[in-house]
């Protein structure tokens, strides 16, 4: 689970991120904090999502704990190749396809870019951006490790019956079921 809000205020983003925490620990589920490296320590988060804008991977790795979760986000095989040498420990291409879940993701990089980036690192690879039911398919046969939402999930009437169809669309896409099997849970 990822916590994102470029709107609250940081006391409320602070009390919300503790409370997730605890909550996806409950759950034996990670919990990353997009940007706030603060709020990802204090809260008690896994780990921290960083933009390219945001705080060197580099230099946050040298003050977390070793078992701290650091993502980037990327958009080509340079700034993945940058991010393994800095540190982190997965990238996420963004965006796919156009979205609007986020206004400052630019136009969707594609498929054939998100492949690209894919085979060009041994990091895991989570595919992010317009992400939906439709096109989440084509975005598995890519080989990415994963695959995030917002809308395709949290904007549907039904969020749970949203995320069984996503799932099928997955295990259908992968030809058989798969089961988790790295420390990001990503199916």
């Amino acid at each position: 689970i990822q916590m994102r809000d470029k709107e609250m205020s940081d006391k409320k983003f602070y009390s919300v991120a503790e409370e997730l925490a605890d909550y996806c620990w409950g759950c034996g589920v990670n919990f990353i904090v997009n940007d706030r490296v603060d709020i990802a320590l204090i809260s008690g988060a896994d780990g921290v999502h960083l933009g390219q804008d945001d705080m060197p991977v580099k230099d946050v790795r040298g003050f977390v704990p070793q078992d701290f979760i650091i993502g980037v986000s990327v958009s080509s095989v340079e700034e993945v190749q940058k991010a393994e040498k800095d540190g982190a420990d997965y990238v996420a291409v963004s965006p796919v396809f156009d979205t609007t879940s986020k206004n400052d993701a630019g136009a969707g990089l594609g498929l054939e870019i998100l492949k690209e980036i894919h085979q060009s690192t041994f990091l895991p690879v989570v595919a992010i951006g317009g992400i939906n039911v439709d096109n989440i398919g084509t975005v598995v046969k890519t080989g990415v490790d994963g695959a995030a939402v917002i809308s395709a999930a949290v904007a549907q009437n039904d969020i749970c019956e949203a995320t069984a169809r996503l799932k099928r669309q997955i295990i259908e896409a992968r030809g058989c079921w798969s089961q988790p099997d790295d420390q990001f849970g990503m199916l």
